[in-house]
């Protein structure tokens, strides 16, 4: 039975079906299990081991007491579809209508599901930029679309402009964009934003943006694509509460787009969880009406574990890339002597006790080689772990 079916697209598409017909283990369910069972620092997964805010965990006992745990409405409550409204408006001046443009999902995950497989039809090119999270691959695969990509290089990370309008044609149906983007910490420029949105309009193509990292950049403001002229009306907006409060578990998310967008995306996502998370909906929706205080303090909280980290990453001898956004730092191993990043991040527990994870993870086979000896690691931790993390990663140097 194991011949058949379609884990076989989903296998093949995030670079898990091996040669033999079975589903390779993912890199991060290795680094998981290593971690466990070495008790290695864990810097690999990009969660946060400290709790959300207090007023949106109380939130969510709040609701679980006053009895709200039963189905939602597939559309999501009225009350988290209004305070995504009234996100949109207070940080991007975007006008969105809370009962025909804003959609509630399980997680951001759910939202890229229920989008491709609702867009995009068989034989569909949908673009994403490289190194991708797997996800997308996955996705695209089981919605019948032709995976292609534009590299992004080391060490900035931003996409060669010719080389991306020559990548969409008018066999283009979705262009997804993840930024700030996981897992390179970069950034998009006005540029690129700009050239995406042509390119768009004169192939035909949508775009999926996920921008689950929106208030964790370091620097200037997240700025959406849908605020690019011409992009309004063919954006799909796709955000979640996970990343911002420190609710991964959670797995409330929620995308805006035009009512007719919204309603093709429905008609898939009411088959794949219906609804979720009744009690965390309200929660969430009291976290998006945070004060401005609290958006500003948690991105300038993260950029001193960022700099923390890369200080110590430098330190122990690695190249790094300057993240702009996001849980992570890229660095390169090649500096410490290290070409193969898969090798090393097996090796790296026994080391220096800490748990990374290679961007080969995140790339095509094709275009490996220029990740090889790149690893990827995650600041989104508490201090006094991140301290003992550079500590340990210091022995690499002896």
């Amino acid at each position: 039975m194991r011949d058949h079916g379609g884990w076989r697209k989903a296998a093949a598409g995030a670079g898990l079906l091996a040669a033999d017909g079975s589903m390779a283990e993912t890199i991060f369910a290795e680094m998981t299990a290593l971690a466990a069972r070495t008790g290695a620092i864990n810097l690999g997964q990009g969660f946060p081991d400290e709790d959300g805010p207090a007023h949106v965990l109380e939130a969510a006992r709040a609701a679980i007491s006053a009895g709200t745990n039963q189905y939602p409405p597939g559309r999501g409550i009225l009350e988290l579809r209004s305070a995504v409204s009234e996100h949109q408006k207070r940080f991007y001046g975007l006008e969105v209508d809370p009962e025909s443009e804003v959609l509630a999902t399980a997680g951001a995950t759910e939202a890229l599901a229920a989008t491709i497989l609702a867009l995009v039809e068989l034989g569909d090119e949908v673009l994403t930029f490289e190194p991708y999270y797997d996800a997308y691959g996955a996705l695209i695969s089981l919605a019948g679309g032709v995976h292609t990509t534009v590299p992004l290089s080391w060490p900035h990370f931003e996409p060669d402009l010719d080389q991306l309008a020559r990548a969409v044609t008018d066999k283009t149906r979705l262009i997804i964009v993840n930024d700030p983007h996981n897992p390179t910490g970069t950034v998009f420029s006005a540029e690129t934003r700009e050239l995406i949105v042509q390119l768009a309009e004169k192939h035909g193509a949508i775009i999926v943006t996920d921008e689950v990292y929106e208030h964790l950049t370091f620097g200037e403001r997240h700025t959406p694509i849908a605020t690019v002229p011409g992009a309004g009306s063919r954006t799909v907006t796709i955000s979640s509460g996970g990343k911002t409060f420190n609710t991964t578990g959670w797995k409330i998310g929620w995308l805006t787009a035009s009512a007719d967008l919204v309603d093709a995306i429905l008609t898939v996502k009411q088959y794949l969880s219906y609804s979720n998370g009744a009690p965390f909906q309200p929660a969430i929706a009291a976290g998006l009406r945070s004060d401005d205080r609290f958006f500003e303090e948690l991105a300038t909280n993260l950029d001193r574990k960022r700099l923390l980290l890369n200080h110590g990453l430098r330190s122990a001898g690695f190249d790094i890339a300057e993240s702009a956004g996001t849980y992570f730092t890229v660095a390169d191993a090649a500096a410490l002597g290290f070409d193969d990043a898969v090798e090393f991040c097996r090796i790296l527990p026994e080391r220096a006790g800490v748990i990374a994870v290679p961007i080969s993870a995140f790339v095509t086979r094709k275009h490996a080689p220029k990740y090889r000896s790149l690893v990827r690691f995650a600041f989104c931790k508490r201090t006094e772990t991140l301290e003992q993390a550079i500590t340990q990663l210091a022995r690499l140097r002896r």
